[in-house]
């Protein structure tokens, strides 16, 4: 499934201006990190991820849907740190990379959506 998620957020990112640099997951939940636009509020871009790869993994992944807790893929909580005056992206990058022994990457990409742009 952790490669259904991947394949998910690549397509995600041709559709919407939102680049998932790094994706981690654990035995019960996922860390991103994710680069996008300006325009695009942080809780835009957490409800167009949750709602497509919800959605998308219910659709190929259908056993998964009564695996869970009241058939939902999300909760509806999330965390955010973004780039800025107490993190930059190495900090953020490095701190997902080290969340717990269990983690598995399933995904590193560039920050391709601004390279060229100063």
């Amino acid at each position: 499934m952790a490669n259904g998620l991947k394949e998910i957020c690549l397509e995600i990112e041709k559709r919407y201006e939102i680049g998932y640099v790094e994706i981690r997951t654990d035995e019960d939940h996922v860390h991103f990190l994710i680069q996008t636009v300006h325009a695009l509020s942080p809780s835009g871009f957490v409800q167009t991820t949750k709602s497509i790869t919800a959605k998308e993994i219910f659709k190929r992944f259908p056993e998964i849907k009564t695996m869970l807790w009241g058939g939902k893929f999300w909760t509806t909580g999330y965390y955010i740190n973004t780039v800025g005056q107490y993190a930059n992206e190495k900090v953020i990058s490095e701190y997902v990379k080290k969340q717990g022994q269990n983690y598995q990457q399933i995904h590193r990409g560039t920050l391709s959506l601004f390279q060229g742009i100063e």
